[in-house]
């Protein structure tokens, strides 16, 4: 038996409203299958400019967005994400396949909330979204 299933409290995420962004089907499609099983509501997206008009349209509980896309990055993405009033609390997690420093820290200046390296793990895209969605 694992630490984590020593009666620590599964995170309540029925109802959350998710937004994947990644130009990668593969990485939509597993986020959005986990996400849907723990009860969340998934929206995905190809790259920033499809993911701007989905935030508008379903105002997402918490955001994921990949970091390298075509047209408009991650970064940039982020960064119009939280310079809008309406969505500037919104959680938004960065996913990189690379673990780099300088990936985290530039992240951290477009105002995102946490960075997972990809392949991300179930425990690791749960524990993301609760501990800044906070449900438990």
């Amino acid at each position: 038996m694992s630490t984590q299933d020593a009666g620590s409290p599964k995170p309540n995420l029925q109802g959350l409203k998710i937004l994947v962004i990644d130009d990668s089907k593969t990485i939509r499609r597993t986020a959005e299958t986990l996400l849907a099983k723990e009860g969340c509501t998934v929206y995905t997206a190809v790259d920033g400019f499809d993911a701007l008009a989905k935030i508008a349209d379903h105002h997402p509980d918490i955001i994921f967005v990949d970091i390298m896309m075509p047209r408009l990055d991650g970064y940039q993405t982020c960064s119009l994400i939280k310079h809008n009033k309406k969505f500037k609390d919104t959680p938004v997690i960065m996913l990189s396949s690379k673990d780099g420093l300088f990936d985290r820290a530039r992240g951290r200046l477009v105002g995102s909330e946490q960075y997972l390296t990809k392949p991300f793990t179930k425990d690791e895209l749960l524990g993301a979204i609760s501990s800044h969605v906070g449900r438990t």
